[in-house]
């Protein structure tokens, strides 16, 4: 071989390389941004505001804001006041290899008093209510045509029978997670909104079942409530959703797909274990509440570690076996938006965070899952495991 050829081999080889690093370093994270109903499926309507309008209104704003960014490429399933299928939507995002799936609704309820916001995350819950919001969400499905063919036999009205046709995609599920914790945290701390329940829940949504990354669906408020109705019929009120939701997708983008270092402290990522919507406070309960002393910073643990995540709830449980069905060892730690993340055990051996695990399943806590560290920053179980 002629040195001039070598020469000009090496030179090709060099610049795939460089031509394949560019196609990385400008790899886009693809947001898909769902506005709820659609057409003649109006959604909640209460006091003359319109559920479907409002959603488009909310979806369209934050893509509007997410669109400056060169680095983010946004998805809509819809942009004008069309119905789209459930399965359509998620599909949308699916074909689009979507790295997040936002699906954006509004809240109602027979008791004009009900206020606040609810951050869903997909999965069976035995709550009562929120079987209630995914039986209400679920049953646009029956304005499709052969809905039951397409939904393999799914009843609406019955989000349980879910169960049998649902794939727990746990990879799916933390991220998931993470993001509804950061939305509900934006909507607290920004806005100075209720969290519901504590915040992020599990439902069996369809239109989160069928699409597969890390997806979420947000209540933004209730129509049916008349103050909080009128603000999400607003420009104000929306614009203000619009930037809390924007902001946690930033958030999470820089923790999941940047590969930066979180700055926070604690990231808002914990696995939900479904409450009874607690009534609202007394005045004697939140002075309470606000003296209540934080949980004490423990010691950063230096390298990787990795944990059991049991269960998460609005309350707080003292770390003695008898609380946690015999288990020991139980860590708990405190979100910003007040959340009570629960954890078992502590390795750095994968293989022992594993048989962790099974022991944590075999005492009932059959949802738990593996979590990492590294030098007391949450990370990926993969990125952990490199």
């Amino acid at each position: 071989m002629s040195q001039s050829l070598a020469r000009a081999i090496l030179v090709f080889f060099c610049f795939g390389l460089t031509l394949n690093g560019l196609v990385a370093q400008t790899s886009k994270f693809k947001v898909a941004l769902d506005a709820g109903h659609g057409d003649h499926d109006f959604g909640a309507v209460y006091n003359g505001h319109i559920e479907k309008n409002i959603n488009l209104a909310i979806v369209l704003k934050v893509g509007k804001l997410l669109e400056k960014h060169n680095g983010i490429e946004v998805i809509y399933t819809r942009k004008t006041d069309v119905f789209i299928d459930l399965i359509e939507r998620a599909n949308i995002a699916n074909r689009a290899d979507a790295s997040i799936f936002v699906s954006i609704h509004c809240n109602a309820n027979k008791n004009p008093a009900a206020d606040g916001t609810e951050t869903y995350v997909m999965g069976m819950s035995k709550n009562a209510s929120n079987l209630e919001a995914a039986k209400r969400e679920n049953a646009v499905i029956t304005l499709e045509k052969d809905y039951k063919q397409k939904y393999e036999g799914y009843d609406p009205r019955k989000p349980e029978t879910m169960l049998g046709m649902m794939l727990m995609q746990e990879e799916f599920l933390e991220n998931s997670i993470a993001l509804a914790a950061k939305i509900q945290d934006n909507f607290v701390k920004m806005l100075g909104k209720k969290s519901r329940g504590g915040g992020v829940k599990q439902a069996p949504y369809m239109v989160l079942h069928k699409a597969y990354m890390p997806r979420v669906l947000i209540e933004t408020g209730f129509v049916s409530n008349p103050v909080e109705g009128a603000r999400l019929d607003s420009e104000e009120g929306q614009n203000e959703i619009a930037d809390a939701i924007y902001k946690a997708i930033l958030s999470y983008k820089k923790d999941h797909f940047d590969g930066e270092d979180n700055s926070d402290s604690v990231k808002p990522s914990q696995r939900v274990e479904e409450l009874p919507v607690p009534p609202s406070p007394s005045k004697k309960d939140t002075v309470i509440k606000k003296t209540e002393p934080k949980l004490a910073d423990k010691p950063v643990t230096k390298g990787v570690v990795f944990k059991v995540q049991i269960s998460a709830s609005a309350k707080k449980l003292e770390t003695v076996p008898s609380n946690f069905n015999g288990l020991k060892n139980i860590e708990v730690t405190q979100t910003p938006a007040g959340m009570y993340k629960y954890t078992y055990g502590q390795t750095a051996n994968y293989e022992e965070a594993k048989k962790l695990l099974q022991e944590a399943k075999s005492k009932g806590y059959t949802q738990a899952f593996v979590i990492a560290f590294k030098d007391g920053k949450s990370v990926s179980v993969q990125e952990a495991m490199k």
